[in-house]
């Protein structure tokens, strides 16, 4: 199989995956595409390895909530006329079984192999436990 690799991003300020589907819904006419982007100053540098199966995996209350597939690494210039890259992403948000993240700046690279499950499908449409819950249970390996 060939390799690739995952990003992790903190979601500063959504309470939610509710939340985050939210601000994205409100932000898609941003783009002409309508694909929701996360626009960062920093290039990826192994970018490749991003978009060859990829997910950038979204930290929320300092959980590992949700994931969402990797499309493009688009150059953007922001009104300060600085190049960017916005990361085009698959609209669906898919819940993953949550996983406790320290706070850190910017985004990082997950191995696959540390990168949380995927919530069956069932499980999709369940409600969220609370956030101190779902992380106190993830701390001693229950989610």
């Amino acid at each position: 199989m060939d390799k690739f690799v995952h990003l992790v991003k903190l979601s500063v300020g959504t309470e939610s995956v509710e939340d985050l589907a939210a601000w994205q819904d409100g932000h898609r006419t941003r783009f002409a595409d309508g694909l929701p982007r996360h626009v960062t100053r920093m290039w990826p540098k192994r970018g490749a390895e991003v978009l060859n199966g990829g997910s950038i995996y979204w930290v929320i209350k300092g959980l590992i909530q949700c994931r969402q597939k990797v499309l493009r690494l688009d150059r953007v210039t922001g009104e300060d006329g600085v190049e960017r890259c916005a990361i085009a992403l698959e609209p669906t948000l898919i819940r993953t079984a949550t996983a406790p993240k320290r706070p850190f700046q910017g985004w990082r690279y997950l191995n696959p192999s540390d990168a949380p499950v995927d919530l069956g499908k069932a499980r999709q449409a369940e409600e969220p436990l609370p956030p101190e819950l779902a992380g106190a249970l993830a701390e001693i390996g229950v989610l």
